[in-house]
């Protein structure tokens, strides 16, 4: 149970004393004055801004200003009249000068400012020289009000335990003075008793705003405003926040109400702090050079933020894990354990699984309330030298809260890989070999890592150390060479030789491994070259001589050439198929539909004809036409030659022929459509006849040798 501390606080309220400003302010304005509208006619009024001072105990009447009109020729014709609050008692007006005077004491608490009428007129005619225009005479204010608590007295409970800058009570004082005027209205608080376990903020303009610990960078907390009595570009303004505060909150102004939006500049933790007190300062952004010493032009307050609790995932006590495992580990073997807290309740339970890759969990394994990570089979370096997992906290209270954490396990190396031949040696030694020539270089890997580096050693296996063909000598650079061990090779006799060599490493415990090396014998030139050993010892390995690889491409080139020369026949055959051009089939071809007139046809080119514009064409059926056959019994109806679509016909068909290489050489057009009168020997087509071929007799055809068959 909590301990609450009751006290009483005696606090203090102290005036800031402001300068007084000069009573009257003597730039003469013209019908602009802030305290009256007058609409100016042909000329206007003229007068000075009027200002009297609250509570001034007078002996006599005291000036205030003056109203004139700039048409009064001072002659005594104007006479000037006042009207509204308190004329003729409290302020009064000489006819003749316009000059106002204040005949009492004036409380600016009870009235702040009086509206006044004024009137010149013509003493002679009465007549109005001036509009009634209207204006005010504003009561200046004196720090006369001293502040007062709205409430008291207070009382306040505070729990034990309480950190430090914890909000107690607020308590709020008011004055009566003027606060658009000077500080007369403007506090400040004090604590006479209760110090050094409480203080109370000194300035009254303080604002309160709360944010969640779960929002995120960039959330607004909230506003405030500084009024500024000024209008448009001079009354904007900007916010500033002091101190170290700034490195996680900011304050940015909005330029159209020129209101303070305080942001969040960085993660708050209601765990580490849960409440911050910034002081922000307002500043005009357009200052007047002649003002600045009635400055500064600037405000400060403080607002206070109170972080709020969320109920967060849990929090890892590491940003990501490294865990290492030796390769070759027994299953069940300890990797590490993570931990994760619930920063809402320490005694909140925590599940742990690893998700993601089905592989990694088939490797891995953790305790889902421990978080301890053990491994399920044998980890092989070489293989794998890092596995990355991911492994999830979950609150079990609030399934919804889950956190994740990358989790590195390193697969230390052992040294379970012997060193080895990095590739396929083909090692050739000629016949006229010199003793202790060298034919080879060898090096060896190895799979293992090793901290200081690998460092191997060369020698012939045991059961090669009587070999007196060949020797091996270590570099100590981790490579050998292979040299001879004596004068001449004879394939004959052997044409391959097999060199065990037995390579160490220096590992702990050191791995050796014995690798067969095979030098085959070839035949070379006098200058032992190895290029043409190694061909030599090839053909020699495929058993073909030279001889023999001769007649091998020998063949290869017949067969080519009678494969290019059947390619060539046939290519031939394709081309004297049509030996002849084009052009000349196209030059004995003539294609037409003209059938003629017959041997009497004598006016089958008669232009008469073709001028015929209607050629009546005669029907007949079938069945009719019998000894008609032979007579004009088709006729076309066309233009004639004479009609400018026949000419312009002719025209593109003649510039067509031109244009065409291939058309034929024709020298003339002709289209007509006349048939002829008909020929004595009849028509040969049986469509038009009349009579069936059964009424027919046929017994001529006979005599000449034909025969007849139904």
């Amino acid at each position: 149970m909590n301990c609450y501390a009751w006290l009483s606080l005696l606090l203090t309220l102290s005036h800031l004393w402001p300068c007084l400003p000069s009573m009257q302010n003597h730039n003469t304005h013209k019908m602009n004055h802030p305290f009256a509208t007058l609409q100016r006619v042909k000329r206007g009024w003229v007068w000075s801004q009027f200002f009297v001072l609250e509570e001034q105990i007078l002996k006599e009447p005291l000036c205030v200003g003056q109203l004139k009109s700039d048409s009064d020729k001072h002659d005594g014709t104007f006479k000037y009249i006042l009207t509204g609050d308190g004329a003729g008692s409290i302020f009064t007006i000489d006819e003749y000068t316009g000059t106002i005077h204040v005949t009492q004491k004036l409380d600016r608490e009870e009235k702040p400012f009086y509206t006044l009428r004024a009137q010149a007129i013509n003493r002679n005619t009465q007549l109005p020289v001036e509009p009634e225009s209207e204006f005010i005479i504003k009561v200046q204010d004196i720090n006369d009000q001293e502040p007062k608590f709205l409430d008291g007295p207070y009382e306040a409970t505070v729990p034990e335990m309480s950190p430090e800058g914890t909000s107690v009570i607020q308590v709020t004082a008011t004055d009566g003075d003027d606060p658009a005027y000077g500080n007369s209205a403007r506090l400040l608080y004090s604590i006479l008793q209760g110090q050094p376990y409480f203080s109370v903020e000194p300035k009254t303009e303080f604002y309160y705003m709360n944010i969640s610990e779960a929002a995120p960078v960039g959330s607004t907390i909230g506003k405030i405003m500084a009024e500024d009595s000024d209008i448009g570009e001079n009354a904007a303004m900007n916010y500033v926040i002091e101190g170290e505060e700034s490195l996680v909150f900011d304050i940015i102004t909005n330029n159209e109400t020129q209101e303070g939006i305080v942001i969040l500049k960085e993660r708050v933790d209601f765990e580490s702090k849960r409440r911050y007190s910034i002081r922000v300062k307002a500043i005009n952004r357009q200052m007047d050079d002649h003002f600045m010493k009635e400055g500064p032009f600037e405000d400060t307050t403080i607002i206070k933020i109170s972080v709020e609790d969320a109920d967060e995932p849990p929090v890892f006590t590491s940003q990501n894990y490294v865990m290492e495992i030796p390769e070759g580990a027994t299953n069940g073997s300890f990797v590490g354990a993570i931990t994760a807290r619930d920063p809402d309740n320490a005694n909140s339970p925590i599940r742990y699984s690893i998700v993601h890759s089905t592989y990694l969990k088939r490797l891995f394994s953790i305790n889902a309330h421990s978080g301890t990570i053990i491994i399920n089979k044998l980890l092989d370096r070489e293989t794998a030298a890092w596995h990355n997992i991911t492994v999830t906290a979950t609150e079990m209270r609030n399934p919804e809260q889950v956190s994740e954490v990358t989790v590195y396990i390193q697969v230390l190396d052992v040294n379970d890989h012997a060193p080895e031949f990095p590739k396929h040696y083909e090692i050739y030694v000629c016949e006229n070999a010199r003793s202790g020539q060298l034919i080879q270089t060898i090096s060896a890997v190895d799979k293992d890592d090793s901290v200081e580096g690998h460092h191997f050693y060369f020698t012939l296996a045991r059961e090669a150390t009587n070999n007196s063909n060949f020797t091996v000598r270590d570099n100590q650079d981790n490579t050998a060479g292979i040299f001879t061990a004596k004068n001449g090779f004879s394939r004959q006799e052997q044409f391959a030789f097999f060199l065990p060599v037995l390579i160490v490493d220096n590992g702990t415990p050191s791995l050796t491994s014995t690798n067969t090396l095979t030098v085959s014998v070839c035949d070379c030139d006098t200058e032992a070259s190895a290029q043409s050993c190694r061909f030599g010892a090839f053909m020699f390995s495929m058993g073909l001589s030279i001889e023999a690889l001769v007649g091998v491409l020998a063949c290869i080139l017949v067969i080519l050439v009678f494969f290019l020369a059947m390619l060539v026949l046939r290519q031939r055959r394709k081309q004297s198929l049509f030996p002849d051009k084009p052009e000349e089939f196209r030059e004995n071809i003539v294609r037409y539909d003209d059938e003629g007139g017959g041997e009497e046809d004598t006016e089958a080119f008669d232009i008469s004809t073709l001028r015929t514009r209607t050629v009546m064409r005669e029907h007949k059926s079938r069945r009719n036409i019998t000894t008609e056959i032979q007579s004009l019994y088709r006729q076309s109806l066309q233009v004639g030659p004479d009609s400018a679509v026949f000419r312009e016909f002719i025209l593109e068909k003649l510039k067509e022929a031109n244009a065409d290489p291939t058309a034929p050489p024709y020298d003339s057009l002709q289209t007509y459509a006349f048939e002829g009168t008909g020929s004595l020997a009849g028509s040969l087509s049986s469509l038009g006849s009349s009579i069936s071929h059964v009424d027919e007799n046929y017994d001529y055809l006979t005599d000449g040798g034909w025969t007849l068959n139904n």
